[in-house]
């Protein structure tokens, strides 16, 4: 089967930084997505995640590897090609974007027609069915500074919907979002991956909750991967301590028995 996406030994490096801080490396990354599959990708600040993203989205190239999307050499591709195949899920739109909701959506339409200015019959039903999917369809006449964190994310994750992507990329879905809103979150990441068959790669700080939904996780820290496997093979209680430098427990969930991490406070009793 071949993967939805493939890093081969890919390497990339930002210029040095202000004050003499040396540049950040991503050095040697190698992994793959099948389709179907959700992989959680889990590491501490400045680990390389958000840079993953912009590589696999083609907003950065690599100096060294390759990434391929659905066998073809991404470096061979256009943007609204690349877009065609992934869509991102940003934590959020900017604050004052002069839209309404199905305005926002149907700009994940873009890539199928970039040199068009008006949308068609077609375009306007697949952002239907997207707001309906997320469960925005009633907000669509809504200017987006009117609704609340999670309808946003809602309505993010629609326009991303409306790509007709093969794979998701969600970064920090959860953020900044009640406990009801990250239940609903995590329900509706289900739905997709069970009903509409999508690759997702989750980018997530919430190592519990990229254990609950990840078939495999992605462990990385300093620009390179550090571990790779199941939910129960990456959260060892020795490797999140030596990547993220704190004491932790790693026990399991009473409900789902999948792994949870649990923080060992300094001076706690």
């Amino acid at each position: 089967m071949t993967p939805l996406c493939e890093f081969r030994n890919v390497g990339f490096a930002y210029p040095a930084g202000a004050h003499g801080r040396p540049p950040f490396e991503i050095r040697d990354l190698s992994f793959s997505l099948a389709p179907g599959e959700v992989l959680g990708l889990i590491g501490p600040n400045a680990a390389g995640k958000t840079t993953v993203i912009r590589l696999l989205s083609r907003v950065l190239d690599p100096s060294r590897g390759e990434i391929f999307l659905a066998g073809l050499q991404a470096s061979r591709l256009g943007r609204a090609a690349v877009a065609r195949q992934v869509a991102v899920v940003p934590q959020d739109v900017p604050q004052g974007f002069p839209y309404t909701v199905e305005q926002l959506v149907l700009m994940g339409r873009f890539p199928h027609a970039p040199g068009r200015f008006f949308e068609s019959r077609e375009d306007l039903e697949i952002a239907r069915e997207a707001m309906a999917i997320t469960g925005v369809e009633a907000l669509a006449a809504e200017p987006l500074d009117r609704l609340s964190g999670g309808e946003r994310q809602r309505v993010v994750l629609a326009r991303a919907l409306a790509q007709r992507p093969r794979l998701l990329v969600l970064d920090e879905p959860t953020a900044h979002l009640d406990l009801r809103y990250q239940a609903e979150c995590v329900g509706l990441l289900r739905r997709l991956h069970r009903d509409e068959g999508l690759g997702i790669l989750l980018v997530s700080h919430d190592l519990n909750l990229a254990a609950e939904v990840s078939d495999r996780l992605l462990l990385m820290a300093g620009g390179a991967a550090v571990s790779a496997g199941t939910p129960e093979d990456v959260m060892q209680e020795s490797v999140l301590e030596a990547v993220y430098g704190c004491r932790v427990v790693v026990d399991k969930h009473p409900a789902t028995r999948r792994p949870t991490v649990n923080v060992v406070w300094p001076d706690g009793r």
